[in-house]
């Protein structure tokens, strides 16, 4: 089990400085292993078993690594006790290097702030944190994206690297980073990812299965209960089972739509509609789905880390 107060502290680093630009970081290194991987293995015969091979490998050689290190850290001398020393400051900077939610906090209003300014800026910005084609999108769709991607990134940028935490430590923790990394690579349903993806896109859909309904319930709760079967019915209209979810919530909050067709590395993908009022969304939405968004996460650590305070 993770100390609790590496859980608090390293969340409380998050909040104040997001992601770290000028340091390492673990998912920059993840990236440049499955690029390695899938530049020597996606090609010839057998690319579903190819990148089967690669994801699983990945994914327990995170695992495994992490918990090795812990192991080895914790057997070091701390004048503070057992566990208290190096494995703790090891701890507190994986739960810090895992959480993503005040970076996508500030890049989408960034996101809002720019397309005020010009529907250009607001396209480039944009681009900066969504996987679509910008190139064409009006305004609307700008602010939609973002706040898609806002919902979508509380649950696999929060609450999943959270319940991963609870369940098998900071070893569980940076292994599911490692799993959304994969997914975010290769987990694509395009010519080139289709087959050799596979494998990492389903091991995601795994992976975040309970998250992604955890974050929506997070998103509701306390709220009127019609969000409860707008959830229920929005959340199957995604292409992936789990990001519909957190959108239909925050969909749901705000009285708005999201979904509807976008290019993905030139090809159309046609997404169905999340919602029905088709309403143009403004700053104050953006305002309103970080509050939500900060809401939930505080609910996420608050609950581990009493349930961790009583495991002591």
């Amino acid at each position: 089990m993770t100390n609790p107060f590496a859980l608090l502290i390293g969340w409380v680093l998050d909040l104040i400085f997001g992601d770290p630009q000028r340091l390492p970081h673990p998912v920059v290194g993840f990236g440049k292993m499955i690029s390695w991987g899938e530049h020597r293995l996606n090609k010839g015969a057998h690319r579903k078993l190819k990148g089967a091979f690669l994801a699983i490998t990945l994914i327990l050689l995170v695992f495994l690594a992490t918990f090795l290190l812990r192991y080895l850290f914790s057997k070091l001398p701390s004048p503070f006790g057992e566990g208290m020393g190096v494995r703790l400051l090891f701890d507190i900077l994986i739960v810090f290097y895992c959480l993503a939610g005040t970076t996508l906090i500030r890049e989408v209003r960034n996101v809002f702030l720019a397309v005020d300014r010009s529907l250009e800026e607001g396209r480039a910005q944009v681009a900066r944190i969504v996987g679509r084609d910008t190139s064409a999108l009006s305004a609307q769709e700008v602010r939609t994206a973002a706040l898609e991607t806002l919902a979508e990134n509380l649950s696999d940028g929060v609450i999943a690297p959270l319940f991963w935490l609870a369940l098998l430590g900071t070893p569980g923790m940076l292994a599911y980073k490692m799993v959304n990394t994969l997914d975010s690579m290769i987990g694509y349903r395009t010519e080139r990812y289709r087959a050799f993806g596979c494998w990492a896109a389903r091991i995601d859909d795994v992976a975040n299965y309970i998250p992604a309904r955890l974050t929506a319930l997070l998103m509701i709760i306390g709220r009127k209960r019609t969000l409860f079967s707008f959830v229920r019915r929005y959340g199957k209209n995604h292409a992936s089972p789990n990001s519909g979810y957190p959108e239909a919530a925050l969909a749901g909050i705000l009285n708005c739509r999201f979904g509807g067709p976008h290019y993905y590395f030139g090809q159309l993908f046609d997404k169905p509609y999340i919602g029905e009022n088709d309403r143009e969304l403004t700053t104050d939405d953006m305002k309103k789905a970080i509050r939500v968004n900060r809401t939930a996460e505080i609910l996420m650590v608050v609950i581990i880390f009493l349930v961790y305070l009583q495991l002591i």
